[in-house]
């Protein structure tokens, strides 16, 4: 069982991690550069961090303390 500080502390991390790869996304869209290997690279940080961000909250103990 994990408290609600562990808690906490991972889903910041994981939030912070997501919101930095969309924000990368966002600034290569601002400088029309939404093709090639940095693009690619950017929506695979993106997509990754999506999933862990969704993996953690639908875990099946719901990555919530009890």
């Amino acid at each position: 069982m994990a408290s609600i500080d562990d808690f906490r502390f991972e889903s910041h991390q994981l939030l912070l991690e997501l919101d930095a790869a969309t924000m990368g996304m966002m600034m290569l869209v601002s400088s029309k550069c939404i093709s090639g290997p940095e693009w690619e690279a950017a929506t695979k940080r993106q997509h990754d961090a999506y999933e862990s961000w969704d993996n953690f909250i639908n875990s099946p103990d719901d990555g919530r303390p009890h």
